[in-house]
């Protein structure tokens, strides 16, 4: 997609204000969330002044279809929900679900056990089981089904499910290992056969799944949790030989997305996937995850996967500040770099460059504004809710979640994350169709879509400390506001 979205030629500027007809004036909406204290509050006054930025939106230019934005349904976040009061594990639900809330429309879990588990766990525990006959989605019944339940009883429009394992049984590995290893061969058939009972079982509960991802982070995570390894080549044999025609043969209506890692090797895995007709035939997108920097999403590679199939769903399939422990009812943390993720400690040294310090409320309106101008059309956050601690999980992988809660205390803090993520889900609605604009000014992030009611949804990320004057247009129609410093804001231009 080749936006216009940054400096256009002054004299634009001139000519928009200079204008001796004045323009009628634009009927919007504007919700700010900002490092002064605003969290995704109705803004009514603005200040005007010089120096004004420049945005028109043009919806005749349309690009990607919106999947949705949503969170994670895993272990740790459904098993501390079991921990609060009924009221608190409302709220929660509410503010994620509820129309009163962030509206999440997409959303994914995983297939037997992750590092946000309690414990290592499989729905095939026993070996050799190549029919399956032992296979059970009890595992889930206590926490996570119950929270999917929850919040479906909850959202008056339903969300999509994405489902993705982090490793197949151990027995059916070369290593015989939770962690690591490849898939034995032999057990293509049966790990096929496991995705399609799956489905199955959670259909019986109530619960469709939209879609799966082959594999949690084929690349591996350095053998510290649960994991197996694919091939580019590999999983495009798994998929286009195993587990595309067991599903469709088993007749069910669901994705399948490649990959499912990090943006700076996507080239390599499109290239598999989409290679010809019959490698792409049961690959429906790739999904991808932000780690490989705390700032760049990797535009480049996003806009090379379009270009490879253009029909297919990208999807940002996961993505946390890792490796932190968050702060508790302290805004302003989440608004500093130094509450910045693993990358500063420890990424390798050829890839530090990518990794400087930056602040967590920056990284998700950067990343998420960012993949939006460049095709992507869905974009999952990892755990709706942990612990004061980062957790629970079995590795002591501490990260942080838009909610954080203390179980003993039976408190809840709704971080200014949340609030971030609200500003998208919220807003921009399943189908609605991202449209083009011109903006004035780089150092202003702007990214716009078209809903299906005919309303269109701006949102604009000032990343800076200085405030900026906006002059805002659509049709021949304009209005003059303003947005803070180190603030996200949405606006929202009802159908006229």
């Amino acid at each position: 997609m080749k936006i216009v979205r940054y400096f256009l030629p002054i004299f634009f500027a001139f000519i928009v204000i200079g204008c001796t007809k004045k323009k009628e004036s634009l009927n919007v909406e504007v919700y700010e969330t900002s490092a002064a204290g605003n969290n995704l509050t109705r803004i009514k006054e603005f200040k005007t002044g010089d120096n004004v930025s420049i945005i028109k939106l043009n919806p005749e230019e349309e690009f990607q279809t919106i999947t949705g934005f949503g969170g994670s349904f895993t272990e740790s976040s459904a098993y501390l929900l079991n921990k609060l009061s009924k009221k608190n594990r409302n709220l929660i639900l509410e503010a994620y679900f509820g129309e009163s809330g962030a509206k999440y429309s997409l959303t994914r879990t995983h297939m037997n056990s992750c590092d946000f588990s309690i414990s290592n766990y499989s729905y095939s525990p026993v070996a050799d089981d190549i029919e399956l006959n032992h296979f059970s989605i009890d595992e889930d019944k206590d926490d996570i089904i119950p929270m999917i339940k929850d919040a479906m009883s909850i959202s008056k429009e339903g969300f999509k499910i994405l489902s993705s394992p982090w490793t197949a049984s151990p027995w059916m590995k070369d290593n015989n290992k939770w962690v690591g290893g490849k898939l034995l061969p032999k057990y293509y058939d049966t790990w096929a056969l496991f995705f399609s009972k799956y489905v199955t079982a959670y259909k019986e509960e109530g619960i469709d799944i939209w879609g799966f991802t082959v594999e949690n982070e084929p690349l591996g995570n350095g053998n510290n949790w649960e994991s197996m390894h694919y091939s580019p080549d590999e999983m495009t044999n798994f998929v286009q030989n195993y587990l595309g025609p067991k599903l469709e043969a088993d007749k069910h209506n669901v994705k399948i997305l490649g990959y499912d890692q990090n943006r700076e090797h996507l080239k390599e895995w499109v290239d598999s996937q989409f290679k010809n007709e019959e490698t792409s035939k049961y690959f429906d997108g790739t999904a991808v995850h932000w780690y490989a920097s705390t700032y760049d999403y990797f535009p480049e590679e996003l806009q090379y996967a379009h270009a490879k199939a253009p029909n297919k769903h990208i999807i940002q399939s996961e993505a946390c500040v890792d490796s932190e422990i968050p702060k508790w009812k302290d805004d302003a943390w989440y608004w500093k770099k130094e509450a910045t993720d693993w990358g500063w400690d420890w990424a390798p040294e050829k890839d530090k460059h990518l990794h400087p310090k930056y602040a967590p409320v920056n990284r998700y309106a950067r990343d998420i504004i960012g993949c939006l101008n460049n095709w992507v059309d869905g974009w999952v956050d990892w755990n709706m809710v942990l612990d004061t601690q980062g957790g629970p999980n079995w590795f002591k992988n501490w990260c942080v979640a838009p909610v954080i809660v203390d179980p003993e205390k039976d408190e809840v803090y709704f971080t200014p994350l949340y609030y971030t993520l609200a500003h998208f889900s919220k807003y921009i609605r399943p189908g609605a169709t991202v449209i083009g604009l011109e903006n004035s000014d780089k150092d202003l992030m702007v990214t716009s879509a078209q809903n299906s009611d005919g309303s269109i949804v701006t949102v604009l990320f000032n990343e800076g400390n200085v405030a900026k004057n906006i002059n805002l247009n659509l049709n021949n129609k304009s209005i003059d506001i303003s947005i803070n410093g180190q603030a996200i804001q949405t606006i929202v231009i009802p159908k006229s």
